[in-house]
C-alpha cells in the first residue's frame, strides 16, 4: 500500500529542524565530541586574533566569537538539519505499508586507521561493523532495501511483519521511488534505521490514523451468490 502525503504532512514527518534523536545520531561519541570541541577553540582563537590584528568592532567580534565557540553544541542540530534539507528537496512523498520480505546480516568496512604496533611495523587496522540487511515490499512488487546497524532489538523482525516508511521521490505519481526513510515494524514497535529521518511520534500518530480509516472504509466483494455487497477494511486479512 502506498498512499500519497501532502506536502505540509511530509514537513512534519520529516522538519527541517533536528529533533531529539537526529540530535544524539550527529552527537556522536567522545571522539566525535573532542573534534567539535577542538573546532570550536580554534574558531574562537581565529576570531581573537583577527580581532586584535584589524581593530574591529567588540560587539561584533563577540558574536561571531561566541557562535564558533559554541560549535560543539550546534553543530549537530546544523549536519542534522543540512541532512533533513536534502530529503524535503524531493517534491513528493508517501506512507508506505508493506511486509519483510528478507533480512540477513553483514559485516562491513567502514573505515581504515594506521597505527604502530610494538615492533615499529605499520599496522592497518580495518573497522568493522556488523549490519542489518531488510527488504521490504508490498502486493505492486515495489521492493527496498534498507541497511543499519545491528541492535539487540533487531531479534524480533521476522519475514511477514509488517512494515511502515517513508518513500520520496520527484513525480507525482511516486512511481520512481528515490529516497526512503527508517523502517517502522508496528507489531514490534520497532525501528530499523541508521539516521533516524522521521519525526517518530508524528508518524505512529499517522499510521494509526491510516489503519483506522481502512478499517472504516468500505469495500467490495463477491458473494456465493454471484451478487456483490460491501464489507468493511476490516475484514480483509
Amino acid at each position: 500500500m502506498l498512499v500519497p502525503l501532502t506536502r505540509a504532512k511530509f514537513e512534519q514527518l520529516i522538519p527541517l529542524i533536528a529533533t531529539g534523536p537526529q540530535y544524539k545520531y550527529y552527537w556522536g561519541k567522545f571522539a566525535n565530541f573532542l573534534q567539535r570541541l577542538l573546532i570550536s577553540v580554534v574558531a574562537a582563537t581565529v576570531v581573537l586574533l583577527v580581532k586584535v590584528i584589524l581593530q574591529l568592532d567588540f560587539g561584533l567580534v563577540f558574536l561571531v566569537g561566541l557562535v564558533g565557540a559554541l560549535y560543539w553544541l550546534w553543530g549537530p542540530v546544523f549536519w542534522a538539519s543540512v541532512r533533513n534539507s536534502k530529503c524535503r528537496r524531493y517534491k513528493y512523498s508517501g506512507f508506505f505499508r508493506g511486509r519483510v520480505l528478507d533480512y540477513w546480516i553483514t559485516e562491513e568496512l567502514m573505515g581504515k586507521q594506521e597505527t604502530v604496533n610494538n615492533r615499529g611495523d605499520l599496522v592497518i587496522v580495518e573497522n568493522r561493523e556488523k549490519r542489518i540487511n531488510v527488504e521490504v515490499g508490498d502486493e505492486s512488487e515495489f521492493t527496498a532495501l534498507l541497511q543499519a546497524p545491528l541492535r539487540v532489538a533487531h531479534k524480533a523482525i521476522a519475514r511477514g511483519q509488517m512494515a511502515e516508511m517513508v518513500v520520496m521521490s520527484n513525480r507525482s505519481d511516486l512511481s520512481s521511488i528515490e529516497e526512503i526513510t527508517d523502517i517502522y515494524i508496528p507489531s514490534r514497535d520497532l525501528w530499523i534505521s541508521d539516521y533516524p529521518y522521521l519525526n517518530r511520534e508524528f508518524f505512529t500518530e499517522v499510521s494509526q490514523r491510516l489503519r483506522e480509516n481502512r478499517r472504516q472504509k468500505p469495500r467490495r466483494r463477491r458473494t456465493s451468490r454471484g451478487d456483490e455487497e460491501f464489507v468493511s477494511e476490516g475484514e480483509y486479512k
